[in-house]
């Protein structure tokens, strides 16, 4: 019978190293709801309506149609330091992609050496060189010691895949560099939410300190007219002091707002990975809270697995680890390995271009576990606990993401109702003041009705440039749930 050659046996083993062990990986489809919940979306007749049509919240601050909102957001993604750092994992993650896609290659190494070798003689080997010529037949034959030897060669060797555990390593580095990609989105979206949300309310600090400068402004024309109606024997000196006091009690909250707009600025500065201060020229000059579209589309949540890069970063992972139980179960199988050795070996420089000093070691060589105490088998079981773990995150970041998207709307709905009531109270309030000054010019009523009307109207603004902030921002937080900031189209590891 003949016996197959190496080179019979080696190509039969490249035919069969198609084989791929381990569980395949499917993508998991996740348990949304048909429509957001009907709770959270915002009433008829609000100012801002939210629709189910699909969103377009790619670029959601241009909705704002604020200029410098647009600038920031547009300077804050090249130069936030968590965006970059995000950017470079990404680098890493293709690193050692690439490192373990090289395993699915032949590796070949060149080789060259010169060195002298001397035998000790006083081992067996070098005493047996020393005594050659004693042998009978063998006199006047020497082997010098020491001697010469130079080499010039290659080595390589690659690892046939027979049961697939270079593949699965690298669809396991490849799932592990989406994941990378879908954190940089998740990171960016973060941080364009953050500088949106600074803005905001930076605007909303500023509108503020404007409703308490006017205020002053009143307050400061009752104390005048207190003063009037003092000189003229209308009213006491408790009118005046009333009146001083609540100038000066407005005039208390300008240092409070003062450093709320320093730290917006200070927030917004370091987001662009700016010192202190740095954009206090370009927002020191007030500048209106920023008003959402009059239509907010907000697709279905069928469509949030595929926009919500958190969510498209938990698949990933769950595929890294299921590729990772595949690496794991081919372990548990025999491992060929092909190897070569060869090149050209002399005891003189010169002698190194002879064809008798070519020298070659090929052949395949076979790795099988056979004990190790129950490593490689718990090693399976570890990856599939993990990849157990991973389909757990997957649906607690899938959950999470609807409670995100569904906890906005219903913010969002209902910090609009209270601004309407805030507005109609402001308006009445307002009326009432008049009324209460023309009495007070009347002589009707008291300083000190006037003086409450005053406070009631004065805390209503602030209250209702508050919840203004609050709209704005509410929709800064949705527009961040549904995944705004980015597009899907292209951009995959």
């Amino acid at each position: 019978m003949r016996t197959p050659s190496i080179a019979s046996l080696v190509l039969a083993l490249v035919a069969l190293s198609g084989c791929t062990v381990g569980p395949n990986f499917k993508p998991p489809t996740p348990d949304l709801p048909a429509a957001w919940s009907a709770s959270a979306q915002t009433s008829a007749g609000q100012p801002s309506q939210v629709t189910a049509t699909p969103a377009d919240a790619a670029a959601w601050w241009t909705n704002f149609n604020d200029p410098e909102l647009t600038s920031l957001v547009g300077r804050v993604a090249d130069a936030n330091l968590d965006a970059r750092e995000a950017v470079l994992r990404i680098a890493e993650a293709r690193a050692q992609r690439d490192v373990a896609a090289a395993d699915e290659w032949p590796a070949v190494n060149a080789n060259a050496s010169g060195q002298v070798n001397r035998l000790s003689e006083t081992t067996p080997t070098g005493a047996l060189f020393s005594k050659v010529g004693q042998f009978p037949g063998l006199s006047g034959v020497s082997i010098p010691n020491p001697y010469d030897q130079y080499q010039v060669g290659f080595d390589a060797s690659w690892e046939v895949d027979l049961f697939g555990r270079v593949r699965r390593s690298v669809e396991a580095a490849g799932a592990e560099t989406q994941a990378s990609v879908e954190d940089s989105r998740a990171v960016l979206i973060s941080a364009l939410g953050d500088v949106g949300r600074a803005y905001i309310d930076l605007r909303g600090a500023q509108t503020k300190r404007r409703v308490v400068e006017e205020n002053m402004t009143t307050e400061r024309d009752l104390l005048d007219l207190a003063a009037q109606r003092r000189r003229a024997g209308l009213n006491t000196e408790i009118d005046i002091a009333r009146a001083a006091a609540e100038a000066s009690s407005s005039a208390a909250q300008l240092p409070l707002l003062d450093r709320q707009i320093t730290e917006d600025i200070n927030q917004l500065s370091k987001l662009m990975d700016l010192t202190p201060e740095a954009l206090r020229a370009e927002l020191s000059a007030p500048g209106a809270t920023p008003a959402g579209p009059a239509v907010v589309p907000i697709g279905l949540p069928s469509e949030l697995a595929r926009r919500r890069p958190d969510i498209r970063e938990a698949e990933a992972r769950l595929h890294a680890a299921t590729a990772q139980v595949g690496v794991a179960v081919a372990d548990l199988y025999p491992r060929v390995t092909l190897n070569a050795n060869g090149g050209l070996q002399a005891e003189t420089v010169s002698l190194l271009s002879s064809w008798a000093s070519r020298f070659l070691v090929a052949g395949p060589s076979v790795e099988l576990p056979i004990f190790d105490a129950g490593r490689r088998r718990a090693t399976v079981r570890l990856q599939s606990v993990r990849a157990a773990e991973a389909v757990l995150d997957y649906r607690r970041t899938v959950l999470g993401a609807l409670h995100e998207v569904v906890d906005a709307l219903a913010a969002y709905g209902a910090d609009q109702q209270r601004r309407q009531a805030l507005a109609e109270t402001v308006a009445r309030n307002q009326d009432a003041v008049d009324l209460a000054r023309q009495r007070y010019a009347s002589g009707v009523a008291s300083f000190i009705d006037v003086l409450d009307a005053e406070r009631n109207l004065e805390q209503d603004q602030l209250t209702l440039t508050e919840s203004t902030t609050s709209v704005s921002i509410d929709l800064v937080v949705l527009y961040k749930a549904l995944g705004g900031g980015w597009t899907t189209t292209g951009g995959n590891a």
